[in-house]
């Protein structure tokens, strides 16, 4: 990431454990495609390997993205609550 916002100067690395709250967002903006694949996976009625299988190589290029966007949705709901 970045080190400062270039539009408002707002500084992105925080104090030690300050994104552990992005742990969450980042598990659950990861849970919830998970649960559409496995109830598909399930729908269509082929073994569980091939959903593990699936589920990994659809996650593991995304995860660059999704820790960049959970830390930007923790500073979003950090603000919110403690401007």
């Amino acid at each position: 990431m970045y080190e400062t916002c270039s539009e408002c100067g707002l500084r992105f690395q925080r104090e030690p454990g300050y994104f552990t709250g992005a742990m969450y967002v980042s598990y659950f903006l990861f849970v919830v495609p998970a649960t559409a694949l496995y109830l598909t996976w399930l729908a269509q009625g082929w073994p569980m390997k091939y959903l593990l299988v699936s589920a990994f190589a659809l996650s593991l290029p995304l995860v660059p993205l999704v820790v960049r966007m959970s830390r930007v949705i923790w500073m979003y709901v950090d603000r919110m609550f403690d401007p």
